[in-house]
This record gives structure tokens, sequence and C-alpha cells, in this order.
């Protein structure tokens, strides 16, 4: 199979043509005519622009992949990218990593879902409750979303109230009482979504004790902290949930075990009463985790009338391929070197980007821990060791997304494969060598589209 090479760039001297059309567009479809033609068909079976998943809608079209290795990826067309998209952020461990193939190969011979209980289950449980010190109980689903979804049910029964407690871009799923109440088609009235930081409004609501639960994305807004927790802020929402009789939930569908063997809430020291897990707890397969306080899970254990139960079903629970991966990751996982060879990576994209951003002069930064966010405007102070953004202005963290995915199109062209533009999710597959490549790769890109008048000089706001 032909490979152009990574880094390599096939972007000409850009410019904006007569049409007002990108000529990057040009050059973006006539080097992926198999992609092309793939998504000319996914046009005629799927409703979001031929994307199975709203984060995967390109303009004009995303690359279709073929296959995946380590820290790379390829496409039909035989281009190979270096990989900062991994799964959504699941792949922590890279593409394909011989302990979780060789897991799932063992047990797919043996069965892949069984519809009864089995040892790795427990194997599997126990390993999460070892990393996570406020696991006391531990329930599987097939998705992190429906690991909320339950425990704001849980939550409920326990409580014996009704609304939820949401903060303004967290994000917990795309059912009713997860995503933003004036979505199109959401019934969310028992919900209520108050901005990230006010300490105030958030006792206000709490006091009026009609609240079962408060949810907490793990690291802050968007993929592990977009738009970051103020550490005051996230210790206040767990000390007022308790004096008010509110259960806490943190969602770490993403954080877990990523940022450390106990999760995000562990690297802070947060006593949560509920926990959330997904992506990185299964090595990449599809599931979902409920942790917390046994009193709280307890509402899943069946009671004789007249007392009442949460019945839990769910084909994919626990499926034994799942598990069976889960357990690899989670070995792999719980000593913390993953996470800590990760996270050095992460700052050392930092530091290079934001060094080679600031000497060209570009008004675009890079932050974030393991997952790296890309900072379009203005330029408050720079961004710190620990990885913070470089303002404290939530719609300058938020802005610049058209730009971002128009970027995200030019690194495509430099061999450079990203979360459309808006963030490179790192994982233990990656060197330095790839880090090198794909800042030189952004510099460039950043330069090729202010040239081609993709980009301005101050983003577009939400």
């Amino acid at each position: 199979m032909r490979s152009s090479p990574v880094g390599e760039t096939s972007v000409t001297n850009q410019h904006k043509d007569t049409g007002g059309r990108m000529a990057i567009i040009d050059e973006y479809v006539k080097s992926h005519p198999k992609s092309k033609e793939l998504h000319e068909r996914a046009l005629d079976h799927f409703a979001a622009r031929g994307a199975t998943h709203v984060g995967r809608m390109w303009e004009p079209f995303g690359p279709y992949m073929t296959h995946a290795q380590g820290s790379r990826i390829w496409d039909v067309d035989g281009r190979e990218y270096i990989e900062f998209r991994n799964g959504h952020g699941a792949l922590i461990l890279g593409h394909g990593h011989p302990a979780i193939v060789k897991a799932i190969q063992d047990q797919v011979t043996k069965g892949s879902l069984y519809g009864a209980s089995h040892e790795l289950e427990i194997e599997w449980a126990e390993l999460i409750k070892g990393m996570v010190p406020t696991a006391e109980r531990v329930e599987f689903f097939a998705c992190g979303q429906e690991a909320n979804m339950m425990g704001i049910r849980i939550a409920r029964a326990f409580t014996g109230r009704r609304k939820v407690l949401r903060f303004e871009e967290n994000f917990h799923g795309w059912a009713d009482e997860l995503v933003a109440p004036h979505a199109l088609g959401v019934v969310s009235s028992g919900v209520r979504v108050i901005p990230a930081h006010d300490v105030q409004a958030l006792e206000e609501e709490l006091a009026t004790g009609q609240y079962a639960i408060v949810l907490t994305e793990g690291g802050g807004a968007h993929m592990a902290g977009q738009v970051p927790w103020e550490p005051g802020f996230i210790r206040a929402v767990g000390s007022m949930a308790k004096r008010y009789g509110t259960i806490w939930l943190l969602d770490e569908v993403v954080t877990g075990f990523r940022d450390g063997p106990g999760g995000w809430g562990g690297l802070m020291g947060l006593q949560p009463d509920l926990t959330t897990l997904g992506k990185c707890v299964a090595g990449g397969m599809p599931a979902g985790v409920l942790t917390g306080r046994a009193d709280i899970m307890g509402m899943l254990t069946p009671r004789p009338p007249p007392q009442r139960w949460i019945p839990h079903s769910g084909t994919w629970n626990a499926m034994p391929i799942v598990c069976a991966a889960g357990i690899a990751a989670c070995k792999l996982l719980k000593d913390g070197s993953v996470q800590r060879r990760v996270n050095e990576l992460g700052a050392y994209m930092r530091g290079a980007g934001n060094r080679a951003l600031k000497q060209r002069g570009y008004n675009w930064r890079l932050y974030g821990r393991s997952i790296i966010h890309t900072y379009f405007g203005p330029v408050d102070f720079e961004v710190d060791e620990a990885g913070n953004p470089p303002t404290r202005d939530i719609e300058m963290m938020l802005a610049g997304t058209e730009e971002k995915h128009k970027l995200g199109v030019y690194l495509l062209q430099h061999g450079i494969h990203t979360h459309q533009g808006t963030m490179f999710i790192l994982s233990i597959a990656h060197t330095k060598e790839d880090i090198d490549k794909a800042v030189d790769a952004l510099v460039k890109a950043i330069g090729e589209a202010m040239a081609d008048g993709a980009i301005g000089e101050s983003p577009s706001l939400r």
C-alpha cells in the first residue's frame, strides 16, 4: 500500500480562489478520491452529512480509515497520519496495544456474550475498586452515558427528590437530562443548568432542598478541561452537596484512568458520592461504569414488596469480551506509569508548541494535560506548567471552533489526524518525534490557513 510520508505536506502555495472557496479543499478532495467516493455513498444512509457521530462531520468530508497501529492510522487512499484522535480519548494505550489485542482474541474464541454471570466481571470490578478510592460498589453499562443516566435515577430514588443540577458547557451525553435543556426535542423540566464557578448560584440552588443530584465533568467542560475547573470551586461542590443532602456525581468518562489510576478525582483528592467511567477503563471497547457509595448503589438491590428497588437490565452489561479488554487495560493503568508518561508527553507538546507559536507571533496556544486543547484568541498570559489556558475568559476558551475545524483539514494534508483541529489526544504510543512533527505541521498549517484567508487575526465567537 502506498503511503504518503508523515509530515510531508501536499499543500501547495495556498490562496483564496476567486469563488471564495478555500484552495485547500480542492487539494484535499484531489488527494482523497476514495474517501470522497465513500462519503458520497454514506450520504444516502446517514442523516448527519453522512457521518455516524456529530464529531466526525468534516467539511468537505473526513478521511475514511482502514487500519491503525500504535500512533499511526491509515485511510482508504493509502495516506498515513500521526494519530491524535485516539478513539475520542479512549485509547490512552494507543491503537492495537498487544495486551488488549491478546485479551480480545483469547476471549472471542471462548465466547463474546454469555448472557450469564462470569468470573471476568468480578475480576474487572476488583481492579476498578482497587484504583478508585470511592468505589464501594461497581455497576457495568454499554457506555458512559448510560452510567450517567443510572446515576440520576439512583440519586432520585435514594433522596426522594426529582431535580438535577448541572453546569454550563459540561458534557455528560445526549440523553434528555444530560444535554443542554434548550436542545431540539429535549424534555428536561427537572434539570437546571447554572454557570460554572458561581458559588453563590450553586448554594442558592442546593439550598432549595429540591435537587437529587449535581453532576460535574471531570477536569472541566469538554474533554478533560477545555474550560478547566477552579480547584476551590470543585471542592466546594462536594462540601455543599453534602450539606444540603444532594448526591454529587463526578463524570470521569473521559478522565477516568487517563489522569491517573484514581482518575482526575483521585488526582485532586475529591470524594464524590458517585463516579462514572468509560473510554480508557475498557481499553477502547464500549463500556460505561458507575461506582460509588454502597448505600446509594444499594437502590439496585432487590427488596420484597412493598419496598421498591431499581432493576438494571442491559444485554451488553459486562460482556465477557469487554471485561477481558478492561482487565488487560486496568492492569496496565493501575500503577500510574502510563499516565505519568502520557502527561510528560503532554507537557513536552505544550512547551514545544507554545514556544514555536510564540516565536512566530501567532495568537494560538496549546494547553491541557494528556488531551491538548488548541486555543485561538488573545493571550492574556502564557500557559503554565499545570497546562492551564492562557486566559480566564470562558468565552475565549470556547471561541474559534470554525477556524479550528478548517485548521484540521490543513493538518490532515500534513499527515496529522486531530479532533478536527480542536485538540490533540495523546497516548503512550506517541514519541517526542511524533510530537515534534505535529508541532511543525501545526505551525505550517496555521501560516497556510492565514495566507489562504481561512483564518483571520481573531476567532469567531460562539
